[in-house]
């Protein structure tokens, strides 16, 4: 009897762990084409039938409103999304915990994605780009803190948008 229940406690906890494993490896990443359903390129129908998004009136950059990923809502006058009417989606940010492929979050060490992005570039004071891998289209900005430590902020754009966003 106790060799059936350590066999059935066993048992339960492989699946409910396996389980656990499974959720987290299907929380979408930022890149290399977008985030999870919403992809760069995208039409504004095709972005709104995704459900991920949600309009900020009160956001427009250059050529391109203002969006929200539903699950990481921004103050009333940022935005997340920003999609053009001649590109389509144009650029997404990242929320808190969403992660590039290669590991790169908000709190990643300038080290860390350094070693991510060995030819990533400086644009200006605390902003570097990198290529995105896998997506000849598109690139990384990584915001840093003032001292270049750690990301503080970091979205995937194409390297043609007419949103007048810094990258």
């Amino acid at each position: 009897m106790k060799k059936m229940l350590g066999t059935s406690l066993l048992t339960a906890s492989l699946l409910v762990s396996g389980a656990t494993a499974a959720t987290a490896e299907a929380k979408p990443t930022l890149g290399p084409h977008g985030y999870g359903s919403l992809k760069l390129g995208m039409s504004l129908e095709q972005a709104k039938a995704t459900g991920t998004i949600v309009r900020k009136k009160s956001v427009k950059e250059g050529r391109c409103t203002g969006w929200d990923l539903k699950n990481f809502p921004t103050a009333k006058d940022e935005a997340n999304v920003y999609i053009s009417s001649k590109r389509g989606v144009a650029a997404i940010f990242a929320g808190k915990k969403v992660k590039t492929p290669q590991g790169i979050k908000i709190g990643s060490t300038y080290k860390q994605v350094k070693a991510a992005h060995p030819r990533m570039k400086k644009w200006a004071d605390s902003v570097w780009t990198a290529k995105v891998p896998g997506n000849k289209k598109a690139h990384y900005t990584f915001y840093f803190d003032e001292f270049d430590t750690k990301v503080v902020a970091f979205g995937i754009l194409l390297d043609k948008q007419d949103c007048n966003l810094a990258y």
